[in-house]
């Protein structure tokens, strides 16, 4: 009988400060679920977050509207889990993993929201490339099968954007792509104008937009990372993308902080950092298959060094930087060649290749370094070989670098045109 509980079990609400819901009775641990059953007949979801003496504390998963002191809480079995199947591609899921999209369910199975990493030990290593159809990234910043990669940028200089370029052209099989605390507008731009039906129909899209609670931001990123390990453990070859990992660790931020976690690192409760690696070491390679990961990092203030970028880049396995200057020069993707690596590119690429990168790589070196000089006029050809090289291939390399967003490149014509920009890749 599914409506038979045990009275023991239950409890009820005290009061409400804030978003926590101090509740008394209820015997449930931290990361377990319970419903609050209101006098109007209502059951709103809640997790419990922590303890305060002998008081339980909660946060909703919906609004808390109509709870009020005295309404019962009660514990519910199991963990929470997101329905999986091969008809999941092409869907549109909300934070906590049902479909938003208006066309029925998708569950033929149950995949837990929190797992493991696969064993280090028994993953194997990263030897192929992944083609994600973005030049600059494939062939300067190659990505390999079962990394994980950062996105660094502030707001507005095309990360989204670029997500939906990587979507369409990359040669992975499935795409799983979370939006945690996106703007409610962006979300159909995103699926119809950056996605479109090409991307969508090899996609799962799961989505936590700002004006929903903190927990439920949350759980979109793990939703996300669930839905992925569900294809790789099929045998696929999986591109989890996630836009951002910042919005992610504000909502744990307000989660810890609504929970008495004192503020350590700009604000951040110790429990942010903790969290970040559960999360991001989720993705790589299995015996199965794989899941390379793309996380967006929403740089505060246009500082790549503040805590949240500062501890994701010391997880993650390389990190592509996007930089307002060459957003405001209409150089699209606006990616900054210079500061970023992908850390697992010389395993990936062989000698030809990696050669041609060194030497794109030089010549943006010695241009930018005496830019101010060529800007003015100063510099007299012939002063400095090097720089005579790096001035004579710029207008090759940079036409290679930009690419508009509806332009396709394999990974093979990359690579012609990478040859083209440096000839035989000497400087």
């Amino acid at each position: 009988m599914r409506g038979a509980e045990p009275v023991s079990g239950r409890g009820r609400v005290e009061r409400i400060v804030g978003l926590m819901i101090e509740a008394a009775g209820p015997r449930a641990g931290v990361g377990e679920y319970c419903l609050i059953r209101t006098r109007k007949g209502l059951e709103i979801p809640a997790e419990v977050v922590g303890f305060r003496h002998t008081t339980t504390l909660l946060l909703p998963l919906a609004e808390p509207e109509g709870i009020a002191p005295g309404d019962r809480v009660v514990p519910q079995e199991g963990t929470l889990k997101v329905g999986v199947g091969p008809n999941l591609l092409g869907r549109v899921l909300n934070g906590l993993g049902q479909p938003c999209d208006g066309r029925g369910l998708v569950a033929e199975t149950g995949y837990p929201l929190f797992n493991r990493p696969p064993d280090a030990l028994l993953r194997p290593r990263i030897r192929e490339s992944l083609s994600v159809g973005v030049r600059a990234i494939d062939g300067l910043l190659t990505i390999g099968r079962g990394q994980r990669i950062g996105i660094f940028s502030g707001s507005g200089v095309g990360k989204s954007t670029l997500l939906g370029m990587m979507a369409r052209n990359t040669t992975a099989g499935v795409n799983v792509i979370g939006l945690v605390g996106e703007r409610g507008r962006e979300l159909r731009e995103f699926i119809e104008k950056d996605l479109g039906p090409e991307g969508l129909r090899r996609s799962v899209v799961v989505v936590a937009t700002s004006d929903q609670p903190a927990l439920v931001r949350l759980k979109a990123a793990f939703t996300a990372t669930a839905v992925a390990e569900y294809f790789r453990d099929q045998g696929e070859d999986v591109l989890l993308m996630m836009d951002s990992v910042t919005r992610f660790a504000m909502a744990q931020r307000e989660v810890g902080l609504t929970a008495g976690e004192p503020p350590a690192t700009r604000g951040y409760p110790p429990s942010v950092f903790a969290l970040l690696p559960k999360l991001l070491e989720r993705a790589g390679m299995s015996e199965r298959g794989s899941i390379t990961g793309i996380y967006t990092v929403l740089v505060d203030g246009d500082d790549h060094n503040e805590p949240v970028a500062d501890a994701v880049r010391g997880i993650l396995d390389g990190h592509i930087v996007l930089t307002r200057e060459l957003a405001g020069q209409n150089h699209y993707p606006a990616i900054d060649v210079l500061q970023s690596v992908s850390r697992v590119m010389p395993d990936v690429a062989d000698k030809e290749h990696k050669e041609l990168a060194a030497a794109v790589r030089e010549h943006l070196a010695v241009y930018e370094h005496a830019k101010d000089l060529i800007d003015i006029g100063a510099y007299v050809g012939g002063s400095n070989p090097r720089l005579d090289a790096a001035i004579g291939y710029n207008e090759g390399i940079r036409k290679f670098l930009r690419q508009g967003t509806d332009e396709r490149s394999d990974f093979a014509a990359t690579l012609r045109e990478l040859k083209g920009c440096v000839g035989n890749g000497t400087v």
